[in-house]
C-alpha cells in the first residue's frame, strides 16, 4: 500500500511494507522523499516522525540540489576520466585483440577493436571499474573485520544511483558502488567499514560512531571528502 503525506512543501510517499521500523530515505536528483513503514503503523504515527525529521530531510534536498554534477561522458580522445581520485586523459587504440584498458602516467588507455561505439566503451570502462572494486575490496576487509568485529561473507559490487554501499545483516553481505573506484581509495575504506559497521548497528547512534572512531578514526574526513566530491553523470527516469 502506497499514500501520500504533505508537510509544507515537502512531499513524501509513504509505502507500507513488512517491516518492524520506519526507514526514511531522501533521493536524487531532486530530493524526492520516501518512508517505508511497518504495515499496520498508523499514519498519525508516521506524520510526527516526518515532523520531526523535517529539519533534516530540508537538509538532505539542499544537498543534492547543490551538489555539482559532471558532464556526460562520449568516450572520446583526451577526454577526462578518473580512477582513485587522480585524473587521466582517455587515449584509445583500436585492435583485434579483447578490449583492454591501462593507467600510464597521467593517461587511461582504452584498447578496442576498430568501430567500437561509445555505448560499448562506456562498458567496457564500467567492467574495468568493477574489477577494481572487486580486486580492492578483500584486503580491506580482511584489515577491517578484526577491528569491528564484523565478518562479511559476500561482497556485491554494482552501479548504484543513491548509494555508496548498503549491507544486509541477514546474510552478512555488503555492496558497493562501482563509483568508488573513481574516487581516492580512502573513501572506498570508509564505505566498506561504514556498511561491516551496519552489520552490527544498524543505525547512526553512539556506538555505530564508536565503531568507527575505533577501526577509522578520521572517518569523518573521507566522508566528507566522498559527499563534497563531483558526482557521475547519470539519466534519471
Amino acid at each position: 500500500m502506497v499514500s501520500r503525506l504533505k508537510l509544507g512543501d515537502v512531499v513524501m510517499e509513504v509505502i507500507f511494507k513488512d517491516i518492524k521500523n520506519v526507514h526514511l530515505s531522501v533521493h536524487p536528483p531532486t530530493g524526492s522523499v520516501r518512508i517505508s513503514a511497518p504495515a499496520r503503523m498508523n499514519i498519525d504515527t508516521i506524520r510526527i516522525f516526518a515532523i520531526s525529521k523535517l529539519g533534516w530531510i530540508r537538509q538532505q534536498q539542499k544537498k543534492l540540489q547543490e551538489q555539482e554534477r559532471e558532464t556526460r561522458r562520449e568516450y572520446l580522445e583526451r577526454e577526462s576520466h578518473y580512477a582513485w581520485g587522480k585524473r587521466y586523459l582517455l587515449t584509445i587504440s583500436e585492435h583485434d585483440g579483447p578490449p583492454a584498458i591501462e593507467l600510464k602516467q597521467n593517461r587511461m588507455l582504452l584498447r578496442v577493436r576498430p568501430e567500437t561505439n561509445a555505448e560499448t566503451k562506456q562498458a567496457i570502462v564500467a567492467r574495468w571499474y568493477r574489477t577494481q572494486i572487486r580486486n580492492a575490496a578483500p584486503d580491506l576487509i580482511a584489515q577491517l573485520e578484526p577491528t569491528i568485529g564484523a565478518k562479511v561473507s559476500t561482497v556485491f559490487v554494482q552501479k548504484m544511483k543513491t548509494k555508496w554501499g548498503s549491507c544486509n545483516s541477514v546474510n552478512h553481505s555488503i555492496r558497493l558502488n562501482t563509483e568508488l573506484a573513481r574516487k581516492p581509495a580512502a573513501c572506498l575504506e570508509y564505505v566498506i567499514a561504514h556498511e561491516m559497521a551496519h552489520l552490527l548497528e544498524p543505525t547512526h547512534n553512539a556506538r555505530f560512531i564508536a565503531l568507527m572512531d575505533r577501526c577509522m578514526p578520521n572517518w569523518q574526513q573521507y566522508r566528507s571528502q566522498l559527499n563534497q566530491l563531483p558526482v557521475c553523470y547519470e539519466r534519471w527516469r
